[in-house]
This record gives structure tokens, sequence and C-alpha cells, in this order.
């Protein structure tokens, strides 16, 4: 009787083909990663968050030391767990860089001046400036990392991070690296989200450089306030966030929401999602809108 199954051969060519499971490639997930290398100017894998994309970075480089500022809460929440697991100890970029040796690792968020010291790693989160703005790669950057839902997914409707590695590092096998761990990590993104990714990234360019111009002082700010004194303002109501924590439930055009870097303009109240920032902090994110200059 013939067997309905493939053959020994169909297999052979299905594995040729390279997709068999989307946890290892999809069709998607490779368009979205072929798309990201060119941009980005070096190979790019992208993962389902960006947790398990810094994650999949320190089990890669294995530091002893890592040496990172404030910056993003969850990638403190990552660091704690390889504390854990393999003793890794953290350092303030500031204070204690002299203490990194060879293998350790420099994480930085841009803007800001990066630099590779003592023979570390330098690990660049490039979320606040998507290309065409800036290229680390350029400027000594062994890994920069993307928040593709941020700006690259642009539309605050999917999760996404990438990992792009420098060309030069590539050729000593760390994309190799990445690409087999991501597989036994688990944390490859889903393909639906690869289909927005590759939606997206058609309109980054117009919509990165739309929100600078809205953001910039050729579109909607046109000058800065230094100090303004009225008996109205009561300081206190400033001091412990009670105002601040208000004022994005007044606005009409910005929403009060936690994302940032996608088509509609958003604010938020810090302190609603990360307690150890200070309460007076509004984040505003700008989006592409023309009717920014009209909100009361």
């Amino acid at each position: 009787m013939a067997s309905n199954g493939p053959s020994q051969n169909d297999e052979q060519h299905m594995i040729g083909e390279g997709h068999i499971f989307s946890h290892h490639t999809a069709p998607d997930i490779t368009r979205f990663e072929a798309v990201l290398s060119s941009i980005l100017k070096g190979p790019a894998l992208t993962y389902s968050s960006g947790f398990s994309a810094l994650h999949a970075a320190l089990v890669l480089l294995n530091p002893k030391c890592i040496a990172i500022l404030d910056g993003y809460h969850g990638c403190h929440g990552v660091i704690e767990v390889h504390q854990k697991l393999t003793g890794l100890k953290k350092l303030d970029l500031y204070y204690d860089a002299s203490e990194l040796e060879t293998g350790d690792v420099v994480h930085v968020e841009t803007p800001l001046n990066p630099k590779g010291q003592a023979g570390a790693f330098l690990v660049v989160d490039e979320t606040f400036d998507p290309p065409p703005l800036q290229d680390p790669f350029l400027w000594g950057a062994d890994t920069v990392m993307h928040s593709g839902t941020r700006y690259v997914g642009g539309h605050s409707d999917m999760l996404c991070v990438i990992l792009a590695v420098n060309p030069e590092r590539a050729k000593e096998g760390w994309f190799e690296g990445l690409t087999k761990e991501r597989l036994f990590l688990g944390n490859a993104m889903g393909n639906m989200e690869s289909w927005m990714g590759i939606r997206s990234v058609r309109t980054l360019e117009v919509r990165v450089k739309r929100q600078a111009f809205n953001a910039g002082t050729s579109g909607l700010v046109k000058r800065v306030v230094g100090k303004l004194d009225h008996a109205s303002l009561q300081e206190q109501d400033i001091k412990d966030g009670w105002l601040l924590k208000r004022l994005p439930g007044k606005l009409a055009l910005f929403h009060h929401a936690t994302s940032l870097g996608g088509v509609e303009s958003l604010i938020k109240w810090r302190s609603m999602t990360d307690l150890k920032v200070d309460t007076r902090l509004l984040r505003v994110s700008i989006g592409i809108e023309g009717e920014l200059v009209q909100d009361p």
C-alpha cells in the first residue's frame, strides 16, 4: 500500500527549503529580517520582546560584568536574572567602569556618546534614534538593539525587538551563535508580527522624518518657557506629581498610553508603570498628525 506521508526525499527537500517550524524560520520572519539587515547595515535577528533580546545577547556574550545606567527598567530585570544564574556583576557606567575587563559588556541607550572601554563589548539600545537618524556601527557598536514595538513598528500594535550585529563581529560567529541559540531559548517572534513588521518598515523613513519635523523647532515647538510664576501654580501639586498625573487625561489629541514611536501622539505619566521614575515626569511621544498645534 502506498504511503500518503512524505518520502525521505520529500523531507530532505523541505529541509533544504529552510522552513519547517516557525520557531526556527518562516517566510515572513526571514523576509522581515532581510529587510532589517539592509536598513541597519548589519545582519539582524528579531525577537518576541526586549527582555528576550537582551537575554539572548547576554547568553551569547556571557560577561562577568555589565556597565549600565538607569535606562529601561526591563533591562535591569533581565540583568537580575543573570545575576542569579551566572553571578553577573552590575556596574554603574559613570562610576565603576574602571572595573570592566575584556569580554565584559557596556550597555547604553542613545542619544549618548558610546565608546568601548577596556576591551568590553558595546551593546547599544537605539530605540530613541531609529534609522535614518543614526548608525551606531559607525561609532564602534558591537551589537545594536531596536524596539520593533516602537518606531520600527510605528503603529503600537506589535511586540518585537531587533538585534543587529556589527558585520565584523558577524565574521567572528556572533550572528550564527545568536541564530542557533534563539531556537533553544524559544524567543522567536510570531508570523503575524513579522508580517506587520514588513508592513511597517515600508513607511519607516517617512514616519520618522515627519515625527522629527513635528517635534523639532521647525514644526510644533516654536519656543520653550524656562519658568512660569503665577499664584495659581501651587508647587505642592508639582512636587508629589498630583497635577502631572491628571494632565494627560485633559488633552484632546494626545492619548494617555504607554507606548512611543507610533503614528499617533501619546503622553504618559511615567510613574504609572515604573515606580522608580520621578513622579514629576511626563513622557511625550510625537506622532505624524498635522493638528497637534490645535490641542488645547
